[in-house]
């Protein structure tokens, strides 16, 4: 797991400079077209393909800190190892969706590849967004299907958090 949380944690860091570099462009914008009326042309468009890279290149780190939303409402009162048996499957499911994700990202990338599709106004290449959020979905699911797998480390018992 060790290089998994090492990659998530790289995907992140890629996540936060995208972020970071679209909220200069759009301060840019905005000090350009209240200044001199001039803006940058279709900075909407990369905050748009920006924003999505960015959200895909979380989600691994997310999956590996248990981020995502849990509803405990009909399982609090269950046994440790009851909830650790629905946690895990839990894991698995989101293994498989990550794993339909990516199958899907993939092949509207390839579709977008080969129509040469692009953004309307700068014309951006849009596979390029499919190249970012694959890798990321392939890096979650294989997060969830290791958490499935071998369930998960806490600090109670001794280990690192993930």
């Amino acid at each position: 797991m060790f290089v998994l949380e090492k990659l998530a944690k790289l995907c992140a860091i890629l996540a936060g400079v995208l972020l970071t570099a679209i909220t200069l462009l759009t301060c840019g914008s905005l000090i350009g077209r209240n200044t001199t009326g001039d803006s940058i042309v279709g900075a909407f468009e990369l905050t748009a393909v920006a924003a999505g890279a960015a959200i895909a290149l979380f989600m691994p780190l997310c999956q590996a800190r248990r981020g995502n939303i849990i509803v405990d409402f009909f399982t609090a009162g269950l046994r440790p190892a009851v909830n650790d048996r629905l946690d895990r499957l839990g894991a698995l499911l989101l293994a498989l969706i990550f794993g339909l994700l990516t199958w899907r990202t993939a092949l509207g990338g390839l579709n977008s590849y080969n129509t040469g599709s692009e953004t309307q106004i700068m014309g951006f290449p849009e596979w390029v967004v499919y190249a970012v959020m694959t890798p990321a979905f392939v890096l979650a699911g294989l997060i969830a299907l290791h958490q499935a797998v071998f369930g998960f480390r806490t600090e109670e018992a001794g280990e690192a958090a993930i």
